[in-house]
């Protein structure tokens, strides 16, 4: 028996689920994606039994938050994380050529769907073993313990499977994507609107709240100070600042992804016809933008784990080096000069002011990161020069006035593809930094990520309108 069959013998134990006897039309997979994200809207709201829950006061959106679509305390406290790090990892692994493995087979593609999984519940497990023995929940009895790892894996697998409904045509999209959307859409709702309050600065924690607090006291009284407060709150709370700085992103990276350079080619199978193949401005989206928030996602949680169990009271000099923090309120805080401190995006304008070391080393490590990722992404996803001319002649496309050749091809992308890599890297990067540093609702990265997936959607939805109308396309378009 060979390695393949092997592999397909052990991926027969894998749940999965069934794809639906037939091609479902639009409105029913809007419906049945409806109920997977209502599922998950609910699961955010159950608290975890067996643990202190106490209600959670106002927090940024936190980075492991936004890359995870989770929820402190509750069911989704590992979110879609064992799905994000299992997808990054086996498509690194694959694309780079690790493993062998051909997916343009169904058995390659069964091999690569099923591996996947699997490493997403193994990574569950891990995840659910590293928030209990770092002590996230406080000191546990073994008891509390087994029932806080079965709550958590029950719901990974629920996750899990939700995604892989979604993948078999049950929906629309992923549920990667659509619970990152749902989450930071929530935050920012909760940022514009929250009623509670008075808080320490004498303003509420919704924006609008505020507006009307600080409007109705300065007629009232003639007193403008929470007035100028709430342009840039010192406190971290939302503000005038970021609600104006959400807005300008959502336009500057709409845009941004509509942007895209054209590359004329000729169909030598069809008469030497002209087309363009387009290469989108940001050639990476914000795949950078999630490789490197996971990447600190899961540095935060050993940090954390590591820190609460060995080192509590930051005495130890080895361990601060890499981690210290201040239990403040419940939460722990960052201290300098660890590393964990300056990867820690800073939340408010003037954080640039208190601590102007920070924001530069956070800002030029996340910006190196990203580049540095895109350019792994690049080579490893066969989005290379390389890879990009070898298909090309095999679809008997080439460039006008050359002769259809993978090195005249190959040398053409090269001029475009490294330099829009580094750049599309470089900007999102910086996005992300600066979009955080000015108090973005929802955060940068947040805000960075529901852009492009709800383009992805866009796009996704007008496919599969088209298909409706035009049955005949769904050949044309390789859909099933």
């Amino acid at each position: 028996m060979g390695a393949q069959d092997a592999v397909l013998s052990i991926l027969r134990f894998v749940p999965e689920v069934p794809k639906p006897p037939r091609r479902l039309g639009l409105r029913e997979r809007l419906f049945w994606t409806g109920v997977v994200l209502i599922v998950y809207m609910a699961m955010c709201q159950i608290p975890l039994y067996g643990i202190q829950w106490s209600a959670q006061t106002y927090e940024p959106l936190l980075l492991f938050q936004v890359i995870m679509a989770s929820r402190r305390g509750t069911l989704m406290e590992l979110g879609i994380g064992p799905l994000v790090t299992a997808g990054i990892v086996w498509q690194l692994v694959v694309g780079s050529r690790i493993i062998e493995l051909d997916l343009t087979t169904r058995e390659g593609r069964r091999i690569f769907a099923g591996v996947q999984k699997l490493l997403a519940f193994i990574f569950a497990a891990l995840e659910a073993i590293a928030y209990i023995w770092g002590g996230v929940y406080g000191p546990l009895p073994p008891a509390s313990q087994a029932l806080i790892f079965l709550q958590l894996m029950a719901a990974s697998f629920i996750v899990i499977l939700m995604d892989d409904m979604l993948e078999k045509g049950w929906g629309v999209g992923s549920a990667v994507s659509l619970f990152i959307a749902a989450g930071v859409t929530q935050q920012v709702f909760w940022e514009l609107f929250s009623p509670i309050g008075p808080m320490s600065d004498g303003l509420f924690v919704g924006v609008v709240p505020s507006i009307f607090h600080a409007l109705f006291t300065y007629t009232s009284t003639g007193n403008s100070t929470l007035l100028m407060e709430l342009v840039a709150r010192r406190s971290g709370y939302p503000d005038l600042l970021g609600l104006a700085s959400m807005v300008g992103f959502l336009l500057l990276l709409t845009y941004l992804e509509s942007m895209r350079i054209e590359i004329p080619v000729a169909a030598a199978r069809y008469g030497g016809i002209r087309a363009r193949i387009p290469l989108k401005f940001l050639y990476v989206s914000n795949l950078p933008v999630i490789l490197v928030s996971a990447l600190y996602a899961n540095l935060f949680m050993v940090a954390r784990a590591v820190w609460s169990r060995y080192n509590p009271d930051n005495s130890n000099p080895w361990l601060n080096v890499f981690a210290m923090f201040n239990a403040t309120n419940g939460r722990l805080v960052p201290l300098k000069p660890s590393l964990i401190y300056y990867l820690t995006p800073p939340r408010t304008v003037w954080a640039a002011y208190q601590d102007p070391v920070h924001v530069v080393v956070y800002t030029a490590v996340f910006v190196a990161l990203c580049i540095a990722f895109a350019l792994v992404w690049v080579a490893a996803a066969g989005m290379d020069p390389a890879s990009q001319a070898e298909q090309l002649v095999k679809a008997e496309l080439q460039v006008p006035g050359f002769r259809s050749s993978t090195r005249i091809l190959e040398a053409m992308l090269r001029t475009y593809i490294w330099p829009l890599t580094v750049l599309s890297g470089a900007i999102v990067g910086l996005i992300a930094v600066v979009s955080d540093l000015l108090g973005t609702l929802g955060s940068g990265i947040g805000i960075l990520l529901t852009v492009g997936i709800l383009v992805q959607y866009q796009q996704l939805l007008a496919r599969e309108q088209l298909i409706e109308m035009h049955p005949v396309l769904s050949r044309l378009l390789s859909t099933k």
